[in-house]
C-alpha cells in the first residue's frame, strides 16, 4: 500500500491577512455532497479524500507553528457532530469514518526551512517504501484518469525509476520548478535537469507539487546544499538525484486535468470557479 505525505508547513504570506489565523491549506473549495448539493471544504480535507477515494490509508503530514486548527479539523468532534442533522450530519460522519480507517501521524517543521526540509522530516514515517509527496496548497481535478493514479501506474512500469514528476506548460515559468526533458512522449518524459524558479527558465514546463518517490530522495536530500535562508529546496533534491545518475520521469496534466492552487489571490480565484464548475 502506498504512503502519502502532505506538506502544510508555509507561512502563506501572500494570502495575508486571511492566513494569519487560518493556514492556506484549510481555505474552502467547491465540492458536492448528498443529492449532488454543491459545499465547501477545507482544500486539505479534499486533497485527504481523493486519496481516500484511491484506497490509500497512511498518511504523514508535515505542518508548521500555529498550525493547530489542522489537527483540529481531523480529529473526531463528536459534539459538534450531536448538533447537526441532515446532508450535513451525514457529510461529516463519513469525514469521520474515512479519519477512522486511516492511519495519520503528524510531524512538526518549526521553521519554514524549505519544501525539501519539510519533506526530509518524513523519512521515520517512510522507512523504505515508496511515497506519493504532495503539497497542501495545491490538487488538481480530473474528468478521468487522476494524474495520483497515473503516478501510480507509471511507477509500475518502470521499477528503475527513482522519481516521477507532474508536470504542465506555464506561461510565467519564473515562477515555478523548470524541468528539462528528452525522449519526449506523449504519456511520458524522460527529465535530464530541474531548477527552481530560474530567472532564465529552459523550458516552459513547470512542476507541480505532486510527486512519486523512491525512499532515495532522503539521501539526495542530505547530499544537498541549502540555500538563501538556510532553506533546503525540493528541487536541488531531484537534481542531486540526476547528477547520481538516478532515473527521473514527468508526466503532464492532460486537458482533462485543472489545478487547484490557494497559494495567491490570482491563483485562488481561479480555484473558486473552477472547483464550483467541476464540482
Amino acid at each position: 500500500m502506498t504512503k502519502v505525505v502532505i506538506t502544510a508547513a508555509g507561512k502563506g504570506t501572500r494570502m495575508l491577512p486571511f492566513t494569519k489565523e487560518i493556514p492556506k491549506e484549510m481555505m474552502p473549495i467547491f465540492t458536492k455532497i448528498y443529492g449532488n448539493q454543491r459545499t465547501v471544504i477545507p482544500l486539505l480535507q479534499y486533497i485527504f479524500e481523493q486519496f481516500y477515494s484511491m484506497k490509500i490509508r497512511d498518511y504523514c503530514f508535515v505542518v508548521g507553528r500555529d498550525k493547530r486548527s489542522i489537527k483540529d479539523h481531523f480529529a473526531r468532534q463528536q459534539s459538534h457532530l450531536n448538533e447537526l442533522s441532515g446532508n450535513h450530519k451525514k457529510t461529516l460522519s463519513n469525514f469521520y469514518k474515512k479519519l477512522e480507517n486511516c492511519h495519520l501521524i503528524w510531524v512538526n517543521q518549526n521553521k519554514p526551512l524549505g519544501f525539501g526540509d519539510a519533506v526530509k522530516r518524513a523519512e521515520k514515517f517512510v522507512g523504505n517504501e515508496d511515497f506519493i509527496l504532495q503539497a497542501g496548497d495545491v490538487s488538481i481535478i480530473s474528468r478521468y484518469k487522476h494524474p495520483i493514479l497515473r503516478l501510480i501506474d507509471t511507477a509500475k512500469k518502470n521499477p528503475d525509476v527513482s522519481a516521477i514528476l507532474v508536470c504542465k506548460k506555464v506561461k510565467d515559468a519564473k515562477r515555478y520548478g523548470i524541468l528539462q526533458i528528452k525522449n519526449r512522449s506523449s504519456q511520458v518524459y524522460f527529465v535530464e535537469g530541474v531548477e527552481e524558479k530560474p530567472i532564465k527558465p529552459r523550458s516552459n514546463l513547470g512542476i507541480l507539487a505532486l510527486y512519486y518517490f523512491k525512499p532515495e530522495i532522503f539521501h539526495s536530500l542530505k547530499k544537498t546544499k541549502r540555500g538563501k535562508n538556510n532553506e533546503l529546496q525540493l528541487t536541488d533534491g531531484i537534481q542531486q538525484m540526476i547528477n547520481d545518475g538516478k532515473k527521473v520521469l514527468a508526466i503532464p496534466l492532460t486537458n482533462d486535468d485543472i489545478e487547484i492552487d490557494v497559494g495567491t489571490v490570482e491563483s485562488y480565484r481561479d480555484a473558486q470557479v473552477s472547483s464550483y464548475k467541476w464540482a
